[in-house]
């Protein structure tokens, strides 16, 4: 019988754990956080119904044919093994030597994980979770994850960017301020970052606390060392992105969204991004509405700009689930192979 991944509790317990530093209490508190996503996410789905034509919206997305479904389903599961390319090779240049069976095995518990825990984080807290007990380095996993994930935007921003670039008519008013507020907001935080890098006081924490940041440090100069594999993985990243734009594109084509590809290459990156803000589960609604809105200008109507977006919305949770069971069957296997 196979147990909860260690990802997974760790996730839990930090959601459902109420303990205060100041209490010193261990007793969960209700998951209020959770269900307020949750309860926004159902509000957006409303409000998204209500808005449009209900029947248009449902009708749009009808059309997209049985056969559809499972090939997207495929593509999609198929397109994150280029992610776990790139993950491994990002926490194993940081010096974490994972195996390949292993990181295959943590990273779709982590596309599970998304589905249940808030935003893509939870996810890649269940992914170093189930790793946890196969690297060298727990450091260098958690510093290479966090490399992946700050890649992964970096990644969006370079594929709108190149989006923009293609289609003069994305740089429009409204497209070129969220543009520039993106690459606003991740210098800023960047340049943050670094000043506090440079100007916090590290003596001043507790003994555990540099001990950790000493394992860290050693992990980002070992990831430095390897320029080579962060330009890989880099380009693995992209690679993974644009396929996904790609099938967003066939799905729309389906529907009936007649635009040029680059469009999609300015459009979804963007609309990724909107849906990374923790308001609802997944970013679900919040998605599909920054979808709306980006592609208003191109002439493509409200009803399949949301509906495209809600079919790969189904896409993205039967792949989730079916990535659970894929770990699951990994886990038994790996199980059976152990002699009694």
């Amino acid at each position: 019988m196979v147990g909860v991944p260690p990802g997974f509790r760790q996730a839990r317990r930090r959601r459902l754990n109420g303990m205060g530093a100041a209490t010193g209490s261990a007793t969960p508190t209700f998951p209020w956080k959770w269900v307020a996503r949750l309860i926004a996410t159902i509000v957006a789905l409303a409000l998204i119904a209500w808005w449009l034509p209900f029947d248009e919206l449902v009708g749009a997305i009808k059309s997209v044919p049985g056969t559809t479904w499972p090939l997207a389903i495929v593509a999609y599961l198929s397109a994150h093994l280029l992610g776990v390319m790139k993950w491994r090779l990002l926490v194993n240049a940081a010096g974490a030597a994972l195996p390949g069976r292993q990181a295959v095995h943590a990273y779709y518990w982590g596309l599970f994980g998304n589905l249940f825990l808030p935003s893509i984080v939870g996810g890649d807290v269940v992914r170093a979770g189930v790793a946890m007990k196969h690297v060298r380095s727990k450091s260098a996993l958690v510093l290479g994850s966090l490399v992946d994930r700050v890649q992964d935007v970096v990644g969006l921003g370079v594929l709108a960017g190149l989006g923009a670039l293609l289609a003069p008519r994305a740089l429009d008013d409204d497209s070129r301020r969220i543009f520039l507020v993106f690459l606003g907001l991740l210098g800023g935080g960047g340049a943050v970052a670094l000043v506090a890098l440079r100007v916090f006081p590290i003596r001043r924490l507790p003994y555990k606390v540099r001990r950790v940041l000493v394992r860290v440090r050693q992990a980002v100069r070992a990831t430095a060392a390897r320029p080579s594999r962060l330009v890989t993985a880099f380009g693995l990243g992209l690679a993974l992105q644009a396929s996904l734009i790609l099938l967003n594109w066939e799905l729309g084509r389906v529907i009936g969204i007649d635009i040029p590809l680059y469009v999609w290459f300015f459009v979804w990156p963007l609309a990724k991004i909107a849906g990374l803000t923790p308001l609802t589960q997944g970013g679900i609604g919040v998605r599909e509405a920054a979808q709306a809105a980006l592609f208003a200008p191109f002439g493509v109507g409200a009803v399949q700009a949301v509906a495209t977006g809600l079919v790969f919305e189904a896409v993205i949770v039967t792949g989730g689930l079916l990535a659970g069971g894929i770990a699951v069957a990994m886990r038994n296997r790996e199980l059976r192979a152990v002699p009694a």
